[in-house]
């Protein structure tokens, strides 16, 4: 069975950050075959994770569009959009990376969307974990295109305004009936002593887990400078920490 995180938040809050060291907890724990998908339209996820990549479905689609009305009769459009998928696919040592990129422009979709839909949910079979790592703020639910998962982490900062906008994503996902077992707050970049206001909308609104990161000035450093951070010290506060919530989530989702 293949278990989905999901990885969403407004824009600033190290929603990317997060997910990369979400899979770098998954490859260090040895837990399975890792799949990272990036849908955010700004991608930047294979940055952090060091890998270079050559194709995106966003800049697949159009190309695809254009060909399919005059493909050879030996080769069937499901058969061509496969193809074209498996070469966006970006392999590496310790795990696969599928970047979504742009939305598409002018012109109908439809039928290319729902195969490239299916598609990705076949070669998800594949993996034993799957990270989306999802555009900021609340556009890609509204729009429906998240994908049902087991978690939904929604990053936030340390501030009252970014846990309301988590509190919307929320209750905006359950109001749509999205498929997602679980919700889990993180807070990002958090002070030794959390703001009461934070807390109490926290509280108030009965995230079931709520977790807090530290500051990490390497973060910072590596993000600056480009460099991947799955190189980062072993003994980086942040990485350990993203490991424990790892370990914890895991294990509920295994006691429940």
């Amino acid at each position: 069975m293949t278990f989905i995180f999901g990885v969403t938040g407004k824009g600033g809050v190290g929603k990317t950050t997060f997910a990369a060291l979400l899979i770098r907890a998954l490859i260090e724990k040895k837990l399975g075959v890792v799949l990272a998908v990036d849908a955010d339209p700004n991608y930047n996820l294979n940055e952090k994770l060091g890998v270079k990549i050559e194709n995106t479905i966003g800049g697949l689609r159009e190309d695809i569009v254009k060909a399919v009305d005059s493909l050879p009769s030996s080769m069937s459009k499901h058969d061509y959009v496969e193809y074209q998928v498996r070469m966006a696919l970006t392999e590496s040592e310790n795990f696969d990376l599928l970047v979504m990129g742009r939305q598409e422009g002018p012109g109908c979709y439809c039928y290319i969307n729902n195969i490239l839909r299916n598609f990705v949910d076949t070669l998800s079979d594949n993996y034993d974990f799957i990270i989306i790592d999802n555009e900021a703020g609340m556009e890609h639910l509204s729009r429906r295109t998240t994908k049902a998962m087991n978690v939904l982490f929604i990053v936030s900062d340390a501030s009252k305004i970014g846990v309301d906008t988590a509190v919307r994503i929320k209750n905006l996902s359950s109001a749509m009936e999205l498929k997602i077992d679980n919700y889990v707050l993180i807070i990002n970049r958090a002070p030794e002593r959390m703001p009461a206001k934070v807390e109490d909308a926290t509280v108030k609104q009965n995230f079931e887990e709520v977790y807090t990161l530290p500051n990490d000035d390497a973060v910072g450093t590596y993000n600056m400078e480009g460099k991947s951070l799955l190189t980062l010290p072993m003994d980086s506060k942040v990485t350990v920490e993203v490991a424990n919530i790892l370990s914890k989530v895991l294990e509920e989702k295994k006691g429940g």
